[in-house]
């Protein structure tokens, strides 16, 4: 094991007041303690704050310095109880959650006694936990769905600083950037973050991937041999976290920014940025835009292939577009626009959970004669008229159609623009498609439907976000592999 690979696995702010605490108790000041292991007072002084990772050689000589074992150092606990308040209130104001407060932070220094030190940590623990996804009602979620849609919407669906970390990630895999992304890429992926990749049978049905910090390990399901869309798209959402920095606790919030940035980073890793650019440019020029093209030379799955084309469309083409993925009944799942397509959304902005109206192609593809084809169409709504073309991905339960849709000036782009289907729209009008007809509802007052409501009850009744996960299950597939 290397110097470096060590010093990760050390919690810098801990191991400063471990050396801080010994020192102290050495009796040393900075400068003596300097003086003993060659480094000046202000790098320690930096050290002791958690501000710089030491290597290994350094913690041993430091040690030796102050007369106690290395493990002393390395130990991941707080040596007093008043460190650990401190630690705890410097990474309560670290997070996004205390940014949106817009409050100063507050220095743990000697004039701050630990009662008042208790009062405030507890107050930051309180507020996170009627902040995270256990406490979270409906309002919140939405709320908190709604702040995504409008910062993935602000910047047209181009996220720069996930584009430069996947980037990056691609240079760690040894990947080109041409052609599909290897199980060897993958491989090498992980290891540069110092993780190694251990596929196995008996992976839990309800975990993505399990993560070993101890050991360095991440578990995915035995998928042929990591050689599929899936098992690609779980590693690199895993490895999102750590390429990305996310917080390991986070808000409601910030949970559901990062797991929208893991996705996108996932795909743009898969997919990278200038590759995908240059076959789009291409394809403008020939009047001839398709999202299957991007699925078929990086091997995604379509709805990742619609998405990573959405996210590059305005900023490297000035095409304006929307992306919906949607269930059989109109339901959104997923979606993006900043084309003005009158999208249902609630009242906070987000799209999610909305009925589509009947005639639009999200919808019609399903009643189609060939429902897996590619379905092409026009829409007049009362917002103009708008282009899309539509896909049902053979093979997924519940089936989801992926929709990516344009202005009617846009079309002209696209692959399937020739199309004779046309519908109108005028939703939101209930008269379009929401209110029966009047030969229909004459029986409104003798139906009654018995819905299937099993599962969206026991959902509200969990007592957690995730109620299908195991932990003692997850614990035992580490230690049998461990």
């Amino acid at each position: 094991m290397t110097e470096s690979h060590q010093a990760h696995q050390v919690e810098p702010l801990i191991l400063g007041r471990r050396i801080r605490h010994h020192r102290n108790e050495a009796g040393l000041t900075l400068d003596q303690l300097g003086s003993l292991v060659g480094k000046p007072a202000p790098y320690l002084s930096l050290l002791e704050n958690g501000r710089k990772e030491p290597r290994v050689s350094l913690v041993m000589d430091i040690a030796k310095a102050l007369e106690v074992d290395v493990t002393d150092l390395l130990d991941l606990t707080p040596p007093t109880r008043r460190d650990a308040l401190e630690i705890e209130l410097i990474r309560a104001q670290e997070t996004t959650l205390f940014d949106s407060l817009h409050l100063p932070a507050i220095k743990p220094s000697a004039k701050v006694d630990n009662q008042v030190l208790a009062h405030i940590v507890g107050l930051h623990e309180a507020i996170r936990a009627k902040s995270s996804l256990n406490s979270a009602g409906s309002t919140e979620v939405r709320q908190a769905n709604g702040a995504v849609h409008e910062h993935l919407t602000a910047h047209d669906g181009y996220l720069r600083e996930i584009e430069v970390a996947a980037r990056e990630a691609l240079d760690a895999s040894g990947h080109s950037g041409d052609g599909p992304f290897s199980s060897r890429n993958l491989i090498d992926l992980a290891a540069s973050f110092g993780f190694e990749l251990m596929p196995i049978e008996d992976m839990p049905s309800f975990a993505r991937s399990i993560i070993d910090t101890a050991n360095k390990r991440i578990y995915i399901a035995q998928r042929n041999e990591l050689r599929t869309r899936q098992a690609r798209k779980a590693v690199l959402q895993t490895v999102a976290g750590f390429a990305l920095g996310h917080e390991t606790d986070p808000d409601l919030d910030t949970f559901l920014r990062q797991r929208m940035e893991t996705a996108y980073f996932a795909a743009a890793v898969l997919a990278p940025e200038d590759a995908v650019v240059a076959r789009l440019l291409v394809s403008k020029e020939n009047h001839d835009i398709d999202v299957e093209d991007v699925k078929e030379l990086f091997y995604l799955s379509y709805e990742m292939a619609a998405w990573r084309t959405a996210n590059l469309l305005t900023r490297h083409l000035g095409i304006y577009c929307h992306l919906l993925v949607s269930d059989e009944i109109g339901a959104v799942v997923k979606g993006y626009g900043n084309d003005g397509a009158p999208v249902p959304r609630d009242e906070f902005g987000g799209m999610e959970t909305q009925r589509l109206c009947r005639w639009w192609g999200a919808r019609m593809t399903f009643d189609s004669q060939d429902r897996f084809a590619t379905h092409h169409q026009y829409t007049d709504t009362p917002g103009g008229t708008y282009f899309c073309t539509t896909h049902i991905e053979a093979g997924r339960e519940p089936a989801h159609a992926i929709t990516l849709g344009v202005g009617f000036d846009d079309a002209r782009w696209f692959r399937g623009r020739d199309t004779d289907n046309r519908e109108t729209s005028s939703c939101p009008d209930p008269a379009c498609c929401r209110a029966p007809s009047p030969d229909l509802a004459r029986w409104s007052d003798t139906v009654i439907v018995s819905a299937r409501s099993q599962a969206r009850i026991l959902g509200l009744m969990a007592p957690d976000p995730y109620p299908d996960l195991d932990m003692p299950e997850v614990l035992s597939v580490v230690a049998s592999h461990s």
